[in-house]
């Protein structure tokens, strides 16, 4: 398969709308062709392309901030010698001044495929941005690595933060190019868009199931995104930032197991069996211990969870990792009602509860810690709101 970085690397048709234009990059240290030469230097080793300025996400063009809310700063690439502005530093979309510097902006990042990873909104206060001055935006397609199911409840309106870009569930199912057409035609954006497609990508085969298993390297989009096994656990486990349990950062498997010091997890996951056990189909959850390095219960011994997706327990459509989560919060209020799960401090900047601006609204913290409510009563939250986007973003489908 060819992603739209090879394609577009690859053939001089699709680059030939480019001569003469000023282009800039929005990249990260995972924008890499298939041989892992980054896309700043395969676009500049094509000749025809000419490179003005490139843009970095959070954590980086070509390094990694290892945490959230670690900011880059502005510099200039020493091999191209073009400026590189950063889009999580003083600034979380491109300036005036930055937006002079280009006529056409590629966008080439791997999303994760899940609402809260920082890059989707990055994209589209780029292509509002894009609107406001009149330039052109491509996205060169990648693959959503955990393909096409879609789960969780939609994000509420007043809700919009850095991680919340829009209405949509938590697993949206689309490719970050498909994410843009849904932008452009949900906030009514009069902007030159097109997408650089993909070919051959096949979202619902076997082994993978978004992500070509043998056929590509896996390049960290960011510095706790090690593996396709965390991609597809991290839209249910993304929301332990909001909490004080351990997301296992700090140490090699983080956002694939949850855990702290002061949980049995053999209990806990008993628990979670007994409240909704369909819940926990398509994958092994594994009692385990660990001790973080660095970032929540450092080098304490934490009992834990963790969700395991390489083995042959894995089933694709079966898999909710969202449930599964909300499962286990809902079950350390049952077997501790007092137990201070919910972290408070500034996530992304935002002054609101983490757990509340992580889920787009307080509907997910209310179920939990209403001891009334049942994991019926959260499905049927739910489930219309995963029905909805269903048919909302059929249009946007390029594959």
């Amino acid at each position: 398969m060819k992603f739209g970085i090879d394609r577009l690397v690859a053939e001089p048709k699709l680059r030939a709308p480019l001569k003469d234009r000023r282009v800039a990059l929005l990249a990260h240290p995972a924008s890499v062709t298939r041989d892992l030469t980054h896309s700043l230097d395969a676009l500049g080793a094509c000749g025809d392309v000419r490179l003005t300025a490139a843009f970095g996400p959070q954590h980086g063009l070509r390094g990694d901030k290892q945490d959230n809310m670690v900011e880059s700063p502005d510099h200039r690439d020493p091999v191209h010698d073009i400026p590189v502005f950063s889009l999580y530093g003083a600034v979380r979309k491109p300036t005036d001044a930055s937006m002079d510097t280009f006529d056409v902006l590629l966008v080439d990042l791997q999303d994760l495929g899940t609402r809260i990873y920082t890059f989707i909104t990055t994209l589209r206060n780029c292509l509002e941005m894009a609107a406001k001055h009149r330039k052109s935006v491509w996205v060169l397609d990648r693959p959503n690595p955990v393909g096409r199911p879609v789960e969780g409840l939609t994000l509420r309106a007043g809700w919009e933060s850095f991680v919340g870009a829009g209405p949509m569930p938590m697993r949206h199912g689309l490719t970050l190019g498909e994410l843009g057409l849904w932008f452009v035609k949900h906030f009514k954006l009069d902007v030159d868009y097109q997408i650089i497609e993909m070919e051959g990508w096949r979202p619902d085969a076997a082994p993978g199931f978004g992500w070509e298993i043998g056929e590509r390297s896996w390049v960290n989009p960011s510095p706790n995104a090690p593996n396709l096994w965390m991609a597809r656990a991290y839209p249910g486990t993304v929301m332990l930032e909001g909490t004080t349990l351990s997301e296992g950062r700090g140490t090699t498997r983080p956002l694939e197991l949850f855990g702290a010091p002061d949980i049995d997890a053999r209990r806990l996951i008993a628990e979670m069996r007994e409240l909704m056990p369909q819940w926990l189909n398509g994958c092994v959850l594994r009692d385990c211990w660990f001790e973080p390095t660095f970032h929540k219960h450092v080098g304490k011994l934490c009992n834990g969870v963790q969700i395991h997706t390489e083995g042959p327990g894995y089933d694709h459509q079966a898999f909710k990792p969202w449930r599964i989560q909300t499962l286990a919060f809902k079950a350390v209020r049952r077997l501790h009602p007092d137990y201070p799960l919910w972290r408070d401090f500034p996530y992304e900047y935002e002054s609101r509860l983490a757990i509340d601006v992580i889920n787009g609204g307080p509907l997910l913290k209310e179920w939990v810690d209403d001891r009334a409510a049942t994991p019926h009563d959260l499905e049927a939250l739910t489930r219309p709101d995963e029905q909805a986007w269903l048919a909302e973003r059929q249009p946007y489908l390029r594959y």
